[in-house]
């Protein structure tokens, strides 16, 4: 055989990674779910765009498998498995899996977390990071892929040159194929040729490009086959030896391929590292892991194909794991084949050697040029696609603003030629060998971001972070950090951290230039846990929908009657600020001192006491409306303030003592031998007794005190929702405990429910089960089933429909919802037509007297100025009156329903709480009306929601 040189630099980066596709929108505006919190650009993008088209097995699996095997799968298994051996390659093989699944369980984790747009690991990392992040690693992965391609395309003329090159060296006889001009200038004109190839597959659009790498998948599993078969067929040959490009005189020239034998396998079990016969280098683990590793990477290229998928929630899981698991399989077992039948020698001198036993020599070529023009497609796809993010985000002003051009069919041509120039510039390097570590590393550090991002959300514990994708913990996260890092050090200590400094650099250039983006910052969930140095860095200005958590007042009248309701409250405020609220009737001005000061210490104690993460405030005023208003005005500080107010209800059931005094039992009294007792040992709390204390200051329970009476309760609701907080009325929680609730006997059937109504019940003839405070319900229901204690409390949704109507669309319609959000729960239809009935014959009722009555009759003042201010309110006020609208008899009959369908009784009842109305003198007519609804429903929940909580953007 004729003296001929490596294909390819062991060195070469087989990384490819990054082929992203146009990016449709992700959701139409007419789609957006109330309060998504989706962004305008979103919301102005184009109905004309294509719809995705591409499904798991060529948008993901495909990609990901060529990315992943590119030309090491040829060219460097022998390599590996002559210098490591058997044992030691099965080792690398394992940790270099490791540390990608570990990226890989990020991937899917984000995917899965909402609408997924074009842009790839940059999306994954800009929306949840923040711009800063994204643009700097954005960026860092654009010149990756440029440089990447650049990589494949030199590396694709070295393999062509290496079999139809002439010969440079004069010395060196050329066979019958070496027809090809060698030389700077004729390897630039080919590299400018096969880039001109790449840039036309690129310019048609995504799907050409699809159709281009499935043929590719085709000729490289071809190849892979006959490898694996020639292992079998092709007999026991003598192997000549390439030339060294090294003086390495001494060694062998020939080498046997032995078929199966049990002694090859014994010799290639341990390591045997040596010179690297192509550079003339010592080869240890680390230099051979390190080429190693490069064929693992590449699962990215299905990620960043979301732009052109049909579901990349689905496909981009599905997609990539089945495709590491393929690779994974397919490098153990050729490592197993190579070690059996191989002699050492011919592993480590011939690293082209699975052509030389193939029933036919110029399938591995051709395997090799396919793979490696794979390659150089993807990175430049994927380098285009990038830009293209980039440009729309405007993270650099208008420096990228010309890359947002598309075509009709939503393909970012200028992106792509600005790309294949930037290419095109590199060729003019010729020799790409000293930058193809670097690429590597830029790669790494993309995959380290992505890690991050996802422990990032994951530790901010935010209520929409809820992927359907859940085999990951943050443990996951921070190995595959861990891991990156550890492999950007191990590749080449100078270029990791010269990379880690110029992503840095990007950073603060963006903190400092670009404008604030509307996608959230993952920075003020996180600080949102600390201490109070970083509690000055929240920015209300910066809060973000997808990072909303309940921050919650609760007005607490007397503790021993509420510990139920306290326990509970602090079940629904997922990692959020938790105020209990006292107020306390008085003048200070008449005081001899503030009384507020001396009970901090029982209050506190009380917090301890009952295991809860709680602040309390307290507070004196003339009357508890206006006590109520102060703690709304002053609660908090800086962006944790609370946005959720919560009441116990107005009724008239007699409070229960539910708090023991710690230092004293039922068998225990005070000893009369020892009066000064109670003053060593004092007792945790000294909260007044129930109904009615000596000093009458207290005001008992809401609803039951002397000092509040219906109607400044129903004023305190209003002024609630006059400040935009969300109210939360809470009935029959005195007797409440959650451990007998979510773990309820076997008599039971051992099922927790939890029913949510979201439906303005007071409204019959409105049947909307999307806005914003249904959604406000659906979202506490969520992040209490989110409750270690209440995961296995199934949520039922309710859903009261009419004759007439479309059952069936209606429920499919709730359920995509409920798919679109990631929230499971079971929809169950409530025919209503008689409880409805009784309403609209009270209306016609209505509206009969109200036409009979002469206009010029003046008996009834009152009734004619609420008929007037009624129907001033409908134009003035966006909720109209209900006092006048349903009877006391419909109310019953809505509570009856509810009952009827608490089969078996649920935990807990979410219903939908209507605004007050606007005429004050209707308030005790609005409360007779909620305790019709509720009346012996149990432990209920009556919500009313000011502000969007709930998005399915990512």
């Amino acid at each position: 055989m004729s003296e001929r040189t490596p294909l390819l630099h062991y060195r070469l980066v087989s990384s490819v990674n990054e082929s992203e596709q146009p990016s449709p929108p992700a959701t139409e505006p007419s789609e957006q779910v109330p309060g998504s919190g989706g962004s305008p650009r979103k919301q102005r993008s184009s109905p004309q765009r294509p719809p995705q088209k591409l499904s798991v097995f060529f948008g993901v699996v495909i990609p990901t498998l060529l990315s992943m095997f590119s030309v090491v799968v040829f060219l460097r298994i022998g390599f590996v498995v002559g210098h490591a051996g058997l044992y030691q390659t099965f080792l690398m093989f394992i940790v270099a899996y490791f540390i990608i699944s570990m990226t890989v369980l990020s991937v899917c984790a984000i995917s899965t977390n909402g609408a997924l747009d074009a842009g790839g690991a940059y999306y994954m990392i800009s929306r949840a990071l923040g711009p800063e992040f994204g643009g700097s690693i954005g960026l860092m992965f654009f010149l990756a892929n440029v440089c990447g391609s650049a990589l494949f395309v030199l590396g694709l003329v070295e393999a062509i040159l290496s079999t139809f090159g002439v010969p440079e060296d004069v010395t060196v006889t050329a066979t019958a194929l070496q027809v090809l001009p060698s030389g700077y200038w004729w390897s630039l004109l080919y590299a400018t040729a096969i880039a001109l190839l790449c840039l036309f597959v690129c310019l048609i659009g995504a799907h050409i490009y699809a159709k281009a790498t499935f043929i590719i998948f085709l000729v490289v599993i071809f190849v892979l086959l006959t490898v694996f078969i020639s292992f079998f067929i092709v007999k026991p040959t003598v192997v000549t030896l390439p030339g060294s490009v090294v003086n390495m005189s001494g060694f062998p020239t020939t080498a046997n391929f032995t078929g199966f034998k049990l002694e090859t396998l014994w010799g290639n079990q341990w390591g045997g590292y040596t010179l690297d016969y192509t550079t003339g280098n010592m080869m240890t683990f680390a230099s051979v892991f390190a080429v190693m590793f490069n064929g693992c990477t590449g699962i990215m290229a299905g990620s960043n194909m979301s732009g052109d998928l049909k579901n990349p929630s689905y496909s981009i899981p599905r997609g990539t794991i089945t495709a590491v698991i393929f690779t994974f399989i397919t490098y153990n077992l050729l490592s197993v084949l190579v070690a059996c039948s191989c002699d050492r020698v011919l592993l480590q001198r011939d690293y082209s050697f699975l052509g030389d036993i193939n029933v036919w020599h110029p399938f591995v070529i051709i395997g090799v040029y396919s793979s490696t023009l794979s390659a150089a497609m993807s990175n430049l796809i994927g380098a285009s696609r990038i830009l293209y993010a980039l440009a729309k985000d405007d993270l650099f002003g208008k420096v990228f603003s010309v890359a947002k051009r598309t075509s009709r069919g939503g393909n970012p041509w200028l992106s792509v030629l600005i790309s294949w120039f930037l290419v095109q510039l590199v060729l003019f390097s010729g020799k790409l060998n000293t930058i193809a570590s670097i690429v590597t590393i830029f790669f790494l550090l993309v995959y380290a971001a992505v890690d991050l991002a996802c422990l990032a959300l994951e530790w901010a514990s935010a209520p929409n972070f809820r992927p359907t994708f859940r085999y990951f913990t943050w443990h996951t996260c921070a190995l595959g950090i861990i891991g990156c890092v550890v492999m950007m050090f191990l590749i080449n200590v100078i270029y990791a951290s010269a990379s880690i400094a110029f992503m840095l650099l990007l950073l603060l250039l963006i903190h400092y230039l670009s404008p604030t983006s509307s996608w959230g910052y993952i920075s003020q969930a996180l600080i949102f846990h600390q201490v109070r140095k970083y509690l000055l860095m929240l920015d209300v200005r910066k809060d973000h929908i997808k990072f909303w958590r309940p921050q919650i007042l609760l007005m607490v009248s007397n503790p021993r009657s509420t510990v139920g309701l306290i326990t509970f409250i602090n079940d629904i405020k997922k990692s959020g600020l938790y105020v209990l609220g006292h107020v306390q009737l008085g003048d200070l001005s008449t005081l001899p001192s503030d009384p507020l000061q001396s009970q901090y210490d029982s209050w506190l104690s009380l917090v301890d006491h009952l295991n809860i993460k709680a602040f309390v405030n307290l507070t004196l005023a003339d009357s508890v409306r206006h006590g109520v208003q102060h703690l709304l005005f002053i609660s908090g500080l800086g962006g944790m303030r609370p946005n959720t107010l919560v009441l116990g209800f107005y009724d008239d059931c007699l409070p229960r003592d539910k708090l023991i005094d710690p230092t004293l039992t039922s068998s225990e009294s005070p000893n009369p031998f020892n009066p000064s007792q109670d003053l060593e040992e004092p007792p945790l709390f000294h909260f007044a007794s129930l109904r009615g204390s000596s000093d009458g200051q207290d005001y008992g329970e809401f609803g039951n005190g002397k000092a509040l009476g219906p109607q400044e309760y129903v004023a305190i609701i209003s002024d609630a929702m006059k400040m935009l907080k969300s109210v939360v009325l809470a009935r029959y929680f005195n007797d409440f405990e959650r451990a007998q609730v979510t773990s309820p006997p076997s008599s039971t059937s051992g099922k927790v429910f939890v029913d949510v109504w979201p439906v303005n019940l007071l409204r019959p003839d409105s049947s909307s089960y999307v806005d914003t405070c249904s959604l406000f319900l659906l979202q506490l229901a969520c992040i209490l089933n989110m409750v270690r204690d209440w995961r296995k409390a199934k949520l039922r949704l309710f859903l009261c429909v009419e004759e007439g109507r479309s059952v069936r669309g209606s429920e499919e319609k709730l359920g995509q919802l409920l798919k679109e959000l990631r929230i499971k729960a079971k929809v169950q239809t409530v025919p209503w037509d008689q409880v409805v009935a009784l309403h609209w014959q009270r209306q016609d009722g209505w509206r009969k007297k109200q036409q009979s009555q002469p206009p010029d009759i003046d008996t009834d003042e009152d009734t004619a100025g609420a008929v007037e201010e009624e129907n001033e309110e409908d134009y003035v006020n966006s909720f109209p009156s209900n006092a006048t609208r349903v009877s006391d008899d419909y109310m019953s009959a809505v509570n009856r329903l509810i009952l009827d369908q608490a089969q078996p009784p649920p935990a807990v009842r979410f219903l939908y709480l209507p605004r007050p109305p606007a005429d004050t003198r209707r308030y005790a007519a609005y409360l007779r009306q909620l305790e019709l609804l509720t009346q012996d429903l149990g432990p209920t929940l009556l919500i009313h929601g000011i502000t969007p909580v709930i998005t399915t953007d990512l």
